[in-house]
């Protein structure tokens, strides 16, 4: 009984084989064009040794989002019920049959079992192969591009799998994929804060600069957001009562980090009890609260989430801190994914070495310990205020990793992500053309990622309004950034939001020709929800700044949804999880506070207008702690 299984794969092996000689090449993935930053250098090396690796498929994937529905809807019978982190991985390790006809392809074409490693939780298979080899293997030709900061990248422009293997790979490593990730090499520190671990450039809060004068009154929310402007807004009057069993988590990227005499200059105005508190460091990948660069460009992101996360869920609750990557190799989302969720991990796929960095790193002078994997529980609820450009990632790289996120909704967690601050157009305000290259003077809308993955909950920004009041509604913000909204190229609509948006384009229909955003009304659609994110007063490097962003708005919702988990807690309940089904429902209807003034402006047009209902700038509107903590203490 024992050599059934092996059997079975050398059987499926040999079908493999046989099939292989009949079975045409298509092209797998396509890249449209060279990211920002990059440019050609010249035609690799056919010599050099190059580690493939293929992601192999994962078995149920495509129903991962109906067993997510089944414990995220609030109407369902499973509602609550998540699942272990052993019940995930066994429902979507790749199946036999896929690992038998990858391997057998690549025997056929002369990599062996002593040279192609089936990972050991069988997610990937890896090769090392001269390009030569590559580029046979996969009907490509690999080249090298450089860097404005004067890093390297070895990719292709295409590349080709066999008919009958193509099902069972989402994609292979290194071939088209970047992503804004740099880690710095040349030798120079000028720039570090903007290119080494942080995804997505321009992702980055912004500011108007130092603070002369503190205006901690009500009455000056318009020119000031402090924490009481916030508690007004959403009726956020609550003291936890189950803190030891919750959590809340704020993801950061090396270089970015805070500094404890800033956390603690922001408690003494604002939070006694805070001062000489310090967040709970979990280190990803040798990442640190570095000291060696300050300033705002260093200090800004960290400090900002880390000093309002920690005041809005008061001094009882301790607040994690998960500090991915180190100063020379960076890191990526898949990084954090790794050290949270061990099924993630290389060993079990996702893991990408051209976007996510690898250690031990390879270039030396960094993190030399193991890659973290599986080594941090992932808290009740994440915030994350980084984003990428869908357009930066091919769709099997991004739809691997939106699985990811729902695995994680399986179990309980709830991940937040800011939506974007340059409107309807991508970081740093570049469009797309028609021929898919980036552009500042381009016209076609650039959606973010992974705001436009359904199994996560995008948070776009509002303002209080100039000579308005806490107690008027808000507009959408339109002070230095524009809350990023709009409608995915890659992801479906998911079910949940479909009522929604469809009265949003029955109603108020965007007057855009179809060929500058995705008119089809099937496509994934965001911001989910939005909280201020204009005049906050932030302590960084020493002073008091005024900072923008929905890097503001991301944290601020994630406090407010950490109290409603500690009042589920409280009374023996689940956590909230994955809210999306949940926050649609009609049972929800008016919990969020509407939002009908300004726009998110991008791509040389108006953008989006907020309207009454979900829009794509504002999504539902902001929380209302009052009603969201009612009637989420009357589910299961």
């Amino acid at each position: 009984m024992r050599l059934l299984p092996s059997f079975v794969v050398l059987a499926l092996g040999l079908l493999a084989s046989a099939n292989s000689f009949l079975s045409p090449y298509r092209v797998h993935e396509r890249r449209g064009h060279t990211p920002v930053g990059w440019s050609y250098s010249r035609k690799h090396d056919s010599a050099a040794v190059i580690p493939l690796r293929f992601a192999l498929k994962q078995s149920n994937i495509d129903e991962i989002g109906d067993y997510l529905m089944a414990v995220s809807h609030p109407e369902s019978e499973g509602y609550g019920k998540h699942w272990t982190a052993g019940e995930v991985f066994k429902k979507f390790s790749p199946s036999v049959e896929s690992i038998g006809a990858v391997r057998a392809w690549l025997e056929e074409n002369g990599f062996d079992s002593s040279r192609a490693k089936l990972t050991r939780n069988r997610g990937w298979i890896e090769v090392q192969a001269t390009v030569e080899e590559a580029e046979r293997l996969l009907q490509t030709e690999y080249h090298v591009y450089g860097h404005e900061t004067g890093q390297e990248h070895v990719a292709c422009d295409s590349y080709h799998l066999p008919e009958h293997v193509q099902s069972h790979v989402d994609f292979v490593t290194p071939t088209v994929h970047f992503d804004a990730k740099i880690s710095k090499r040349s030798g120079s520190s000028e720039g570090i804060g903007r290119s080494v671990g942080q995804p997505g450039n321009g992702a980055s809060p912004k500011t108007t600069g130092e603070i002369q004068s503190l205006l901690n009154q009500l009455e000056t929310c318009d020119e000031q957001i402090t924490p009481i402007c916030l508690r007004a807004l959403y009726g956020l009057v609550y003291e936890p009562l189950a803190a030891s069993k919750n959590s809340f988590g704020i993801v950061e990227y090396t270089p970015q980090a805070y500094l404890q005499s800033d956390l603690d200059m922001f408690a003494s105005n604002f939070s006694e009890d805070l001062v000489g508190v310090a967040p709970y460091m979990v280190s990803i990948d040798g990442g640190y609260a570095q000291t060696e660069y300050t300033g705002f460009d260093y200090n800004g992101e960290s400090d900002l989430d880390l000093e309002y996360g920690m005041n809005l869920v008061t001094a009882k609750q301790q607040v994690t801190l998960y500090q991915t990557g180190d100063m020379v190799e960076g890191a990526s989302f898949n990084n954090f994914l790794d050290a949270i969720d061990g099924t993630y991990c290389t060993y079990d796929g996702g893991d990408d070495p051209t976007q996510d960095a690898i250690y031990p790193d390879p270039y030396g002078g960094g993190y030399e310990g193991p890659e973290d994997c599986g080594t941090a529980k992932p808290t009740n609820v994440i915030s994350t205020s980084y984003s990428y450009n869908e357009a930066d990632l091919t769709p099997f790289y991004t739809a691997r990793q939106c699985s990811e996120y729902a695995k994680l909704g399986l179990m309980g967690v709830t991940i937040l992500y800011s939506s974007g601050d340059y409107g309807v157009a991508g970081n740093g305000g570049y469009c797309l053309t028609p021929d898919g290259t980036y552009s500042l003077n381009g016209t076609i809308f650039n959606p973010s990622f992974p705001g436009t993955c359904p199994y996560i909950t995008s948070v776009g920004a509002t303002q209080v309004n100039p000579g308005s009041t806490v107690y008027e509604p808000e507009g959408a913000c339109e002070q230095v950034i524009y809350s990023g909204g709009g409608f995915s190229n890659y992801f479906a609509m998911p079910d949940y939001q479909k009522s929604a948006v469809e009265y949003y384009l029955t109603n108020y229909y965007p007057q855009y020709p179809p060929d500058i955003w995705n008119a089809s009304g099937t496509s994934r659609a965001f911001p989910d929800i939005s909280a201020n994110g204009a005049n906050y007063v932030v302590a960084i490097d020493g002073g008091f700044y005024l900072v923008y962003g929905t890097s503001c708005s991301s944290p601020v919702s994630g406090a407010i949804l950490t109290m409603v988990n500690d009042a589920r807690l409280a009374v023996g309940k689940s956590p909230i999880g994955f809210i999306n089904p949940t926050i649609y429902s009609a049972g929800f209807a008016g919990a969020f506070n509407d939002i009908t003034m300004g726009g998110n402006q991008g791509c040389g047009t108006a953008g989006y207008t907020a309207v009454p209902g979900w829009d794509p700038v504002t999504g539902l509107g902001t929380p209302n702690f009052p009603k969201l903590l009612a009637k989420w203490l009357l589910l299961p």
